[in-house]
């Protein structure tokens, strides 16, 4: 070994002292953080000064050595930085997102929860610099999280370069790492050495080497058939995360001074994403079309007739097919006050692009869309695709009043009995508020679609659906 390796072992030996060394400063005083913390794999490399894929945590010598010279807390709060980008699942995103938008909105989500922790081992100067673009953001967002940001940014379309400009005063770690192919992603040690035998346990003495050593038992089905999640991957994170949570609700007043921010994030992250498209799905109806039903068609017999008589098979394919469609249901929109006309549009739009993609409506549909805020305002009966492109292309808003969801089951009861009706099958109210629920379950089946950018948690009828959607993924399918 000569002197610059040996130099090199040295330095890495420095640094890795000082990563570990913030690791336990942030576990003293943060212990819902403790299965995080013993997550990531720490691995020397120069090809960034600090990154993470969710498995291992690459940082360059040097870089730590000169911010732990500069600054004792920089290493502690870039540790916690990258650790809260892997516990909101940050890394893990679909190839369609805007980069530059996205690194940002991570960046502020963690550097504004960090400060938000009040970690005295994690403060440093940055927090000046982050003030006052911090304090602009909540006052127009309100809560912060990566998505809410995310989606600010986009609709102010800055450019890519603006955005690296703001993104300066929040950086911590190099995000490249987080769009690499899955087979670029792990980060190789220049020294081709792994971990030191005081890195990165699982506190419970078991080293990563271990651990990979247990998965390969786990993935073949274990002892008790059962596969564990491998370290490092979505689901893995996904369940610390969803632990850190329950951790953080339960003892809320020993998290750290200000915890609101962390558990905004986590709630946010964690919260169920509903699936709109499988959704009105539950609303089909039993109907008949004409299409060849493959499922009874017999090949066989089909064959021995063409070869047997040259032109006349023996059984004809069948021309009807039972199949799922969507014929007759009702949209009731809530248009108290709080309800823009817009969002309201966009709605419709996206039930009907569902509709339309899936094959949802038979030739003859009987849809009606009801305007209702304490009282109905408005029906408007659509029996052909034509009628609906009609109808949101002269749509108005009528009401902004009260919200009471009653008068619209009072008012679908009597076009059931007055037999408008000959299937119904569903209701959607889509509404973002409260309002006062019938008293008895109807005879039809019924979702409320709640329009929700906080975490209310709605109640609603046993017998009713629950959905929450916010605003972005109700315009996801609107195009």
């Amino acid at each position: 070994m000569d002197d610059i390796e040996e130099l090199q072992l040295k330095l890495d030996g420095l640094a890795r002292d000082v990563l570990n060394l913030s690791r336990n400063q942030i576990l003293v005083n943060l212990r819902f953080m403790d299965a995080a913390l013993s997550r990531l794999t720490l691995m020397s490399n120069e090809q960034f000064d600090l990154a993470t894929d969710g498995r291992y945590l690459a940082y360059e010598p040097m870089h730590i050595l000169r911010n732990y010279k500069s600054d004792k807390a920089i290493p502690v709060r870039d540790y916690l930085h990258v650790i809260l980008h892997c516990v909101f699942r940050h890394m893990f995103i679909h190839t369609l997102v805007d980069r530059e938008a996205w690194d940002l909105a991570c960046d502020i989500a963690v550097e504004h929860t960090i400060s938000g922790l009040g970690l005295t081992a994690a403060s440093t100067g940055r927090e000046n610099a982050q003030a006052a673009l911090i304090g602009r953001l909540t006052s127009k967002l309100g809560t912060i999280t990566a998505e809410k940001v995310y989606r600010y940014y986009l609709d102010k379309q800055l450019s890519p370069i603006e955005l690296a400009e703001l993104r300066g005063a929040f950086y911590a770690d190099d995000h490249s790492v987080w769009y690499m192919k899955d087979e670029e992603k792990t980060p190789q040690s220049d020294s081709g050495e792994g971990d030191d035998e005081n890195d990165d346990n699982d506190g419970n003495g078991n080293s990563p080497q271990k651990r990979e050593g247990d998965r390969s038992d786990e993935q073949n089905g274990g002892e008790n058939g059962r596969v564990e999640s491998e370290y490092g991957s979505e689901e893995d994170w996904k369940s610390v995360s969803e632990r850190i949570q329950m951790d953080m609700e339960t003892f809320s007043k020993l998290q750290g001074k200000d915890p609101a921010a962390m558990l905004q994030n986590l709630r946010e992250v964690n919260r169920e994403r509903y699936d709109y498209t499988a959704f009105l799905k539950k609303f089909a109806v039993l109907g008949e079309v004409m299409r060849i039903n493959d499922e009874e068609f017999d090949y066989v017999f089909y064959t021995y007739g063409l070869s047997l008589y040259g032109n006349m098979p023996l059984i004809e394919p069948l021309e009807y097919k039972e199949t799922k469609r969507i014929r007759e249901f009702v949209i009731a929109i809530d248009t108290s006050g709080s309800v823009a006309g817009e969002t309201v549009q966009k709605f419709l739009q996206k039930t009907y692009n569902i509709l339309k993609s899936t094959e949802s409506f038979f030739s003859k549909i009987n849809v009606h869309i009801i305007q209702c805020d304490a009282a109905v305002q408005e029906d408007a009966k659509i029996t052909s695709q034509e009628d609906f492109d009609k109808y949101l292309k002269n749509m108005n808003i009528l009401g902004l009043g009260g919200t009471d969801f009653r008068p619209v089951f009072d008012y679908v009861d009597d076009l059931v009995r007055n037999r408008e009706f000959t299937n119904l099958k569903g209701l959607i109210y889509f509404t973002d508020g409260y309002g006062t629920f019938p008293s008895k379950m109807p005879d039809y089946r019924t979702a409320f679609v709640f329009l929700d950018e906080e975490d209310n948690n709605y109640n609603v009828p046993p017998w009713a659906i629950k959905l929450i959607l916010k605003k972005h993924e109700i315009e996801e399918q609107t195009a």
